[in-house]
């Protein structure tokens, strides 16, 4: 019995002999992410992670995304429970809060090694995620604000394009112009936004809110008095639309754009949303991104704005292992072609050289936009202080640029209304 046993265990031994050496595979690290989006980012980050996990197979990248809603949600209730994923994609309006409460981890380490590369980034770009002495987020891409002009309007109404650091005066004359030579308007509306309200006072270098944001950042009202009597005086004269002529376009969709259907030669839009009215207007119209005006002798009014980040939490178990995929998702050509600037223009200058011959008419646009804006930009804004909602929805809007535009109130009536308003709900954020 003895033998038999023995000549079978050398029958097997000799058989697994024949076929090589026995292979164990090596312990595979776990690591979470999650993400919010479309179903169209699901996708290729999916195809990303996969990607990752092929070339690093002792590597396995679990995820879950949601809507954005339903996303902070659960990610508030991992956060109690000391569970938050170890890759988890950041907006801007948190990452100052999230950081201040320990949640997050410093990203200043892999910067310096080099784990996370960011030889390639702007250090405008990086800026957005800084907290404080410390980076606790890394953007995944890049937008601003801008003007589409249409250089074929410019040129039916004899006017060069403006300088790219054109002043807020040069644009009055410029309206002016075109509507006094084509009979439209030089922009139907969008200079009432409130972003244009924060933008202004940034080129003064100056914040809208206060550090703590219990008050507004600013004491002179006359930078804003200034611009609000330009768009009342622009208004008077027919360059701009008047209240009741932009409310009849207002929830109309992009084919009725006044851009696209002729009636005006400039528009304000967000940089990553101009894809839509380049295609509605189609490809034989020469559309152009513009950095916005400046006050004379100020700072940009142009910041480049993180689209969303990558952040690493405090809890994390394996943080390094995290920041090398962070790194892969921002500088590996291979992944970005599958990412296609879904999350907005990348911030690796190399990744864009590599993007560029493979994009349409409008990704080269906007790519060489970002490009110049961070060249020439001022620094961003804090995020947001609490009560911004209740400001912009029950203060600013209602109370100050509608009564404005309908001629209800002067502009000075319009400012001082803002900044009472403004203050008493800023003024709930003091500490009892």
């Amino acid at each position: 019995m003895r033998k038999a046993v023995l000549l079978t265990a050398l029958v097997i031994l000799l058989g697994l002999a024949s076929v090589g050496p026995i292979r164990v595979r090596a312990a595979q690290t776990e690591l979470q992410m999650t993400w919010w989006g479309t179903q169209n980012r699901h996708d290729r980050t999916i195809k990303v992670i996969q990607m990752y996990e092929a070339a690093h197979p002792d590597i396995k990248i679990t995820y879950e995304f949601a809507n954005f809603n339903d996303y902070w949600t659960k990610l508030n209730t991992k956060a109690a429970g000391n569970e938050l994923p170890c890759i988890m994609q950041q907006d801007y309006a948190y990452v100052a809060e999230w950081a201040n409460r320990g949640l997050l981890m410093p990203l200043d380490d892999f910067y310096k090694n080099k784990t996370i590369d960011v030889s390639k980034v702007s250090p405008s770009v990086l800026d957005g995620g800084k907290v404080k002495d410390h980076y606790y987020a890394l953007s995944l891409g890049s937008n601003s604000q801008s003007f589409i002009i249409d250089a074929d309007a410019f040129k039916k109404a004899g006017l060069d394009m403006p300088s790219a650091k054109w002043t807020w005066k040069e644009f009055e004359d410029i309206a002016l112009k075109l509507h006094e030579k084509l009979g439209i308007w030089a922009i139907s509306t969008g200079l009432e936004d409130v972003q244009l309200w924060k933008s202004l006072y940034l080129a003064y270098g100056e914040h809208v809110f206060s550090d703590d944001g219990t008050k507004l950042g600013y004491t002179d009202d006359k930078p804003l008095i200034d611009y609000w009597n330009m768009i009342i005086r622009l208004q008077k004269a027919g360059a701009i639309a008047s209240a009741e002529e932009a409310a009849q376009f207002t929830n109309a969709g992009m084919e009725q754009s006044p851009l696209v259907t002729g009636k005006e030669a400039m528009r304000y839009q967000w940089s990553n949303q101009v894809v839509a009215i380049f295609t509605a207007a189609g490809k034989d119209r020469h559309l152009v991104l513009w950095p916005l005006p400046r006050p004379e002798g100020q700072k940009p009014e142009n910041y480049v704005k993180p689209s969303m980040f990558f952040s690493i939490p405090s809890t994390c178990k394996t943080p390094e292992e995290a920041a090398k995929f962070i790194d892969f998702f921002t500088n590996s050509p291979e992944a970005n072609d599958i990412l296609g600037g879904e999350r907005g223009v990348p911030i690796s200058s190399a990744i864009r050289e590599h993007l560029l011959p493979k994009l349409d008419a409008v990704g080269v646009a906007t790519f060489k936009f970002l490009e110049q804006i961070e060249a020439d930009s001022s620094p961003i804004y804090p995020p947001d202080p609490p009560g911004f909602s209740d400001i912009l929805n029950n203060v600013y809007t209602p109370e100050f640029v509608q009564p404005v535009l309908y001629g209800q109130k002067s502009v000075e009536e319009g400012i001082a209304t803002l900044r009472k308003g403004a203050e008493e709900i800023l003024a709930k954020n003091k500490k009892s």
